[in-house]
């Protein structure tokens, strides 16, 4: 009976859709850790609070995620891959990875944006004590290294994109109003003269 050990051509799941339920319910703890890291910081994040959250028994979340660093890398790695999959896209479009890369701190101030972002910076301040989470924290600052290096091969100036970069994004989490996408790329633009 090897046939029932193969997974379905195209579906990526088991014929009885455990895994394909796994990796739904897994997913639905890490968007629960992300509200949670968003509206009560990284402190808030237990096994406990991310269940209820996600309206699944405790015992579910530490089934998928046996301590709090699994579950904080999980929810680092997911905001990281989205940042990391955009900018990647930027640069390798080539058309003013600058402007995108200013659209994308904008977006910081839009409802999705925003919790990505606030969830960005709590698991960012967390990794410089938590030294499991370190290397996730630098994944999109790396990405915008490289943006940098498209207009410049001045370190110094790459190293100012980097940090404006970081600074604006925790600018417009504070802001009152909206951001002007224009400002936001000029600035960009002149850490790289």
């Amino acid at each position: 009976m090897p046939e029932l050990d193969q997974q379905r051509p195209g579906t990526g799941a088991h014929p009885d859709g455990r895994r394909a339920r796994g990796e739904r319910r897994r997913a639905e703890l890490i968007a629960a850790t992300l509200r949670v890291v968003e509206r009560d910081g990284a402190a808030g994040v237990t096994h406990r609070t991310v269940a209820k959250e996600a309206g699944a028994p405790t015992s579910l979340a530490t089934y998928h995620f046996a301590t709090l660093d699994d579950l904080l890398v999980a929810a680092l790695t997911d905001v990281t891959q989205h940042y990391e999959s955009t900018l990647r896209a930027l640069i390798d479009r080539g058309h003013d990875p600058l402007g995108g890369l200013a659209e994308l701190i904008a977006a910081s101030a839009t409802e999705p944006g925003r919790c990505r972002a606030l969830a960005e910076r709590e698991l960012s301040t967390l990794a410089a004590r938590r030294p499991a989470l370190r290397g996730l924290a630098h994944g999109w600052r790396s990405l915008v290294a490289e943006l940098g290096r498209l207009h410049t091969t001045d370190p110094t100036a790459v190293a100012a994109l980097v940090a404006t970069a970081d600074g604006l994004c925790a600018s417009v989490l504070l802001a009152e109003a909206a951001p002007d996408v224009d400002r936001l790329r000029a600035v960009l633009a002149h850490v790289l003269r």
